[in-house]
C-alpha cells in the first residue's frame, strides 16, 4: 500500500516509521521543516529547542524504536531535580525525579505533612491512571474499554472518592491543604492548555505519569528526536519531502499547492484537527464541534543566548518554574474572562525557564554561557477578537516585561543577554498552521474535555488523523501513541 503522510512533526514520523516497517510505501510531505513543533532554532553558537522541553513516559518511544529497528542511539538524561519551583511567597521545591522520594522532599522545602498530603493525591492518581492509560490513551475510545479498566479497578474502589466529573481545581481544593500544592496542580492543566478551574479532575494523572516515569532530557537537544525519527523513515525505504505545502486531502491522495497530485491508498493527516476540517478536508459537521469546543491558549516564547552567568544560576536547575502571584488573573487573561470576554497578555505570568546543562547548545569558548528558553502562557493570537501579537513593538516590550518579572521573582538575568529571539502565537501560527497558534488544539476545559479529542478515524475511510489535536491528545509520548493507533489502523502490507 501506498501511505502519504502529511506533517513530520512526532505524529507524522512515528506514524511513518511504523507503517514503513509493516512493509508499506511511505511518503511524508512537509510544508516547512522536518520536527514540526519539535523545531530547533540556532545563532551565533546557541541552540535552542522551541517546543517540548522534556521527554516523560520513555518506554513510549523504547515501544517505537523495538518495532521499527532497534536503539537509534539517543542518550537520555533524567532530571533530578526535575523542576525547581518558586512560589510567590517566596519558598521554593525542588521536585526530585522520582514519585517516592517527592514527599520527603515537600516536608523538607515546604514543611511537615506537605508530603503526605500530594502523597495521599497520587495514590488515587494511580487508581485513575489504571483507567486511563488503557482506556484513554493506547486504543481508541470506547465505551467497552472505559467499562473493561473500570471493572479492572481494586475491589473497594469509591468513584465518589475519585470524582471524575470535579474539576482539576475543585479536586485539589478537596484534597490538599496547603495553597502552594494546589497551585502546583493547577499547573498542569496548563500541559493541556487549559483553565484548572474547568478542566477535569483525571488530569491528576498527569503529575502522577511524569513523577513515575521520570523527566528525560536527550543530550544535544530533544530536536534529535525529531532527526532520529526521520532517519529511521529513511532506513526503512521511506521518503521525506520538505517545502510540500498540502491544501487538499482526499480518500485516494492529497494535492500539494504547487498542483502535484500524490496517489496513496492510505493518508495520515499530522496536522492541527481545525485546519483539516476547515481546509484540508473540509466537514461542516467536524468543523461546527470544534469550533464549540475551547481552543487550548498559546505560548509567548523567548530564546535567551547568556554569557558570563554565575555557575549557581546557570546549574540550578534544568526546569524552573516561577508561579503568578495571581494564578486565575492569569487564566483569566488566557480565556478571556475579564474584561469584556477578551484575551489579553497576562501583566504577571506564570514563568517557565528551560536551561539545559549541555555544552552542545552553546558557543564554546565563551565563559558562562547558557541557551534559555523562556515560555510564558499566552492567549492565541486573535486580532478580531482578543490579542493582536502582530501589534508593532508588542513582542519587544512584552519581552522587556516578562525579564522585570523574572527579576522581581529573584531571577535577573538582563545584563547577561547576548542574543534574544522571540516568537509569540502568531509566529507559531504561521510555523504550523495551528489555528490562533494554539499549542495543544483543543483544550481539556469541561468535563469530557481531555478524553473527547478529535478521533483518529476522520469521516473518509482511508484518511486518518495524528497527532496533538487528536487523540489521545498532546505531549510527545501521547502523540506517540496516537501514531501506534493510526498505524494499527492501516494495519500490515
Amino acid at each position: 500500500m501506498r501511505v502519504v503522510v502529511v506533517g513530520a512533526g512526532v505524529g507524522g514520523l512515528a506514524t511513518a516509521a511504523r507503517t514503513a516497517a509493516a512493509g508499506h510505501e511511505v511518503t511524508v510531505l512537509e510544508a516547512h521543516e522536518v520536527g514540526g513543533k519539535l523545531g530547533v532554532h540556532r545563532e551565533a553558537g546557541y541552540l535552542w529547542d522551541t517546543g517540548p522541553s522534556l521527554v516523560t513516559m520513555p518506554h513510549v518511544f523504547d515501544e517505537l524504536w523495538r518495532d521499527t529497528g532497534g536503539d537509534p542511539g539517543l542518550e537520555l538524561e533524567r532530571l533530578d531535580p526535575a523542576f525547581r519551583y518558586r512560589f510567590p511567597d517566596g519558598s521554593t521545591l525542588a521536585m526530585p525525579g522520582r514519585l517516592e522520594e517527592v514527599p520527603a522532599a515537600m516536608d523538607r522545602d515546604l514543611g511537615a505533612g506537605t508530603g503526605a498530603q500530594w502523597a495521599e493525591l497520587m495514590r488515587r492518581a494511580a487508581i485513575m491512571w489504571r483507567v486511563a492509560e488503557p482506556a484513554f490513551l493506547r486504543e481508541p475510545l470506547s465505551l467497552t474499554g472505559v467499562r473493561d479498566a473500570v471493572a479492572g479497578l481494586p475491589p473497594g474502589t469509591a468513584m465518589a472518592d475519585l470524582a471524575p466529573w470535579r474539576t482539576l481545581r475543585r479536586y485539589g481544593a478537596d484534597s490538599l491543604r496547603d495553597p502552594r500544592l494546589r497551585m502546583l496542580l493547577d499547573r498542569y492543566a496548563t500541559y493541556t492548555g487549559s483553565d484548572p478551574r474547568r478542566a477535569p479532575s483525571p488530569l491528576i494523572t498527569v503529575p502522577y505519569s511524569e513523577q513515575r516515569f521520570g523527566s528525560w532530557y536527550i543530550r544535544g537537544g530533544l530536536t534529535r528526536l525529531a532527526q532520529a525519527l526521520a532517519q529511521r523513515v529513511r532506513d526503512l525505504g521511506g521518503s521525506i519531502r520538505t517545502g510540500q505545502r498540502v491544501v487538499a486531502a482526499h480518500r485516494d491522495g492529497v494535492r500539494t499547492a504547487s498542483g502535484e497530485w500524490v496517489g496513496a491508498d492510505a493518508v495520515v493527516l499530522n496536522a492541527d484537527a481545525r485546519q483539516v476540517y476547515t481546509h484540508l478536508m473540509p466537514h461542516r459537521g467536524r468543523a461546527w464541534l470544534l469550533n464549540r469546543a475551547t481552543p487550548s491558549f498559546s505560548g509567548f516564547v523567548m530564546l535567551l543566548g547568556l554569557a558570563d552567568l554565575p555557575e549557581r544560576v546557570r546549574t540550578a536547575a534544568h526546569h524552573r518554574v516561577l508561579f503568578a502571584e495571581d494564578y486565575d488573573s492569569e487564566f483569566d487573561g488566557l480565556f478571556g474572562r475579564r474584561p469584556r470576554g477578551r484575551s489579553r497578555p497576562v501583566r504577571r505570568p506564570t514563568v517557565y525557564v528551560t536551561s539545559p546543562d549541555d555544552p552542545a547548545t552553546v558557543p564554546a569558548g565563551v565563559p558562562g554561557a547558557s541557551a534559555w528558553f523562556v515560555l510564558v502562557n499566552a492567549p492565541r493570537h486573535d486580532p478580531a477578537r482578543g490579542a493582536d501579537w502582530d501589534a508593532p513593538g508588542l513582542a519587544e516590550a512584552y519581552a522587556d516585561h516578562v525579564l522585570e518579572v523574572m527579576a522581581s521573582r529573584g531571577l535577573d538575568v538582563r545584563r547577561h543577554v547576548r542574543v534574544r529571539h522571540l516568537r509569540t502565537p502568531a509566529d507559531l501560527e504561521r510555523a504550523t498552521l495551528a489555528p490562533g497558534g494554539s499549542i495543544y488544539g483543543t483544550s481539556s476545559n469541561g468535563m469530557f474535555g481531555a478524553f473527547l479529542r478529535p478521533s483518529n478515524a476522520t469521516p473518509v475511510d482511508g484518511v486518518h488523523l495524528v497527532g496533538g489535536s487528536a487523540h489521545p491528545g498532546g505531549g510527545l509520548p501521547l502523540v506517540a501513541m496516537s501514531a501506534r493507533i493510526v498505524a494499527e489502523r492501516i494495519g500490515p502490507a
